[in-house]
């Protein structure tokens, strides 16, 4: 009986010992798991709900945020070029319009940052101009983008027309 005792005991702390390092293991591969999720998500930029670049869609409530943030106090409505969002970034082109169809304005590209819920125009005038690229925030080269992305910190590469990202 006791030898029968002390065989059990034995098994007992193998399965005991085993328990406790596969344990260990689990929680390092939880631990690595959930790591990697949080890199992740940090990579996809703060307060983003997207995993990618996405165009709304007409009447959606996040394009008349944006179109409603560009607009401001002017009564104009958007011939919209390119819109691409990517989480709290998007790069949209338009032309302002009367009511009537008539260009207002000239229009242009603006970066848009999605800020406490609500979403603000920034300031383009802030990143180094090249001065043999007079045009280069319309033809968005990928020199324009690392430049912006270095003034704009999270800002992803994907709202960016295609051109922009081919390097």
């Amino acid at each position: 009986m006791i030898g029968t005792f002390k065989t059990m005991l034995a098994l007992l702390a193998c399965v005991c010992a085993t328990v406790l390092v596969f344990h260990e293991r689990l929680q390092a591969y939880s631990l690595t798991f959930a790591a990697a999720g949080a890199t992740q998500k940090r990579s996809q930029g703060a307060g983003d709900s997207a995993a990618k670049a996405h165009i709304p869609p007409m009447g959606s409530p996040e394009r008349k945020a944006i179109m409603d943030a560009l607009r401001g106090d002017q009564k104009v409505i958007f011939k919209v070029h390119y819109l691409k969002v990517h989480g709290d970034w998007a790069w949209v082109d338009v032309t302002p319009l009367d009511d009537k169809g008539k260009p207002v304005a000239e229009g242009g590209p603006s970066l848009m940052h999605k800020e406490n819920s609500a979403w603000k125009v920034m300031d383009l005038s802030i990143v180094p101009e090249d001065p043999d690229q007079p045009l280069e925030a319309e033809d968005t080269p990928p020199e324009f983008v690392k430049k912006l992305q270095a003034v704009f910190p999270g800002v992803p590469a994907d709202i960016f027309p295609h051109r922009a990202r081919a390097k």
